[in-house]
């Protein structure tokens, strides 16, 4: 496809009632609606209105409250993604249906069957996010003392798509048959035990619900490790990156498409969407109001302790406008480790205190912030675009719902002017918007195993 018939993939991040740290202290932001369903039904539809392909739902484990500051200041009450989705999948149509779930405290035949069924519930509408959770106080909520390791997270996660995958192709297409006249209401022969045995896990299948419309739905993998980098490149269909460059972004998206090939799939196959956190204005001016008005919101409490977290790294006791402490080598870091080093470099680059580095984050929490009219918005989409930087973003709207009116009712339609953006849906599925192929089960061709019972 040329670089003129390419167009951008877009996805609608829901963090409630916006992005920023402080956005619900915003005078328009819908603070009351964190656990309001009318809220979610109403941002997915003006989501959907837009022709966004997916609306992204982020999760963690834990209450943030690691250096006593979440608690008090930031939002930290919020639905369990799998279940708002499911709830969303009925009152939508066409928008794909991204939730966050972690491989470090779940199990493949729970995370198997909850993405099956959401699949089905809207008809090939589904997408998992795999995380491999970055925060020591999820690890106190499952019975452990400390947080399992870098590398053996992203070992457990790469075996743990697998055999999720696998479980989704435990029945193939055609398997269920539902005759009455016959009697038959699966056919055995396409039902398959996994009989997985691993480092991590031990599952023998088969899933107990049928092959999902989409055949996998659509997996997601957020995380620019080295690890993360070489997980994405294996398993990743949709990848959820944070840079603050063109130079870097570029740099990410030839690194991982580049790895790709020793693992026997194509470029096209994974598309790459870095966030974005746009303050949109209908004029400069406008914007920077908007954006000035957020950063005097930050509670200095909340704006330290968010950072700390970002970076794995206490800076409650550090005088709040000198600079970053020395900081532990990125080696030693056992959270995010990609976010410690983008936040690091950015400090480093602009001569950042740290009131000035959480002022910079606090909105895009590391993501790239784009100021501007919607032309100027555009702009920067379409250079990051056209020069081999994304195949598409995902939108973390300030505040909400304004912010995400703003991108549906100003934004698109300049995209879709420059001819960067759909005007319709192109198709069913998740999966047919996005241009992935649909998988075919890797036991359609393999002989049945037999139906035994094991002790």
């Amino acid at each position: 496809m040329s670089k003129s018939q390419r167009q951008m993939k877009l996805g609608a991040f829901f963090m409630i009632p916006g992005h920023h740290v402080a956005a619900w202290r915003h005078p328009e932001a819908e603070a009351q609606g964190v656990l309001d369903f009318k809220f979610y039904k109403k941002l997915a539809q003006t989501a959907e209105r837009g022709k966004f392909d997916m609306v992204f739902l982020a999760d963690g484990l834990a209450v943030w409250d690691r250096f006593g500051t979440g608690i008090s200041h930031t939002v930290n009450a919020r639905p369990e993604p799998l279940t708002l989705l499911s709830a969303l999948s009925a009152v939508t149509e066409h928008i794909g249906l991204a939730a966050t779930v972690s491989t470090t405290y779940n199990e493949p035949f729970h995370v198997a069957r909850k993405f099956a069924s959401l699949d089905h519930l809207s008809s090939g509408r589904a997408a998992w996010n795999v995380v491999t959770s970055s925060g020591e106080n999820e690890a106190y909520n499952f019975s452990r003392d400390s947080h399992l390791l870098h590398e053996k997270r992203y070992e457990r996660a790469r075996e743990f798509v697998d055999v999720v995958r696998a479980l989704w192709d435990s029945w193939e297409d055609g398997a269920l048959l539902i005759d009455k006249e016959s009697g038959l209401f699966a056919d055995k022969d396409k039902v398959h035990y996994v009989n997985h045995q691993g480092a991590a896990f031990s599952v023998k299948g088969p899933l107990n619900i049928a092959r999902p419309p989409q055949g996998h739905p659509v997996v997601i993998q957020a995380g620019s490790s080295e690890a993360g980098k070489e997980l994405a490149a294996e398993t990743a269909e949709v990848i959820f990156t944070a840079w603050q460059t063109l130079e870097e972004a570029q740099k990410f998206y030839s690194n991982v498409k580049g790895r790709m090939l020793q693992y026997g799939r194509t470029p096209d196959e994974l598309k790459i969407m870095p966030g974005v956190f746009p303050i949109i204005g209908r004029t400069r001016a406008e914007a920077e109001a908007k954006a000035e008005q957020l950063k005097e919101l930050i509670h200095p409490t909340a704006g330290v302790g968010l950072l700390s977290a970002l970076i794995s790294y206490d800076l409650t006791p550090y005088p709040v406008d000198g600079p970053l402490p020395e900081l532990p080598d990125i080696r030693d870091i056992n959270g995010g480790k990609s976010r410690f080093q983008l936040l690091k470099d950015l400090a480093d680059r602009e001569g950042l205190t740290i009131r000035g580095l959480y002022q910079r984050i606090a909105g895009a929490r590391g993501h790239r912030e784009i100021l501007g009219t919607p032309v100027e918005i555009a702009d920067q989409l379409e250079e990051w675009f056209v020069n081999g930087a994304a195949d598409g973003f995902n939108i973390m709207p300030p505040t909400l719902p304004g912010g995400l009116d703003d991108f549906v009712e100003l934004v698109i339609p300049e995209l879709q002017r420059r001819g960067l953006f759909r005007t319709e849906y192109e198709g069913a599925t998740l999966r047919e918007n996005l241009g992935l192929a649909r998988p075919a089960s890797r036991f359609a061709a393999a002989p049945a195993v037999p139906q035994t019972q094991t002790s």
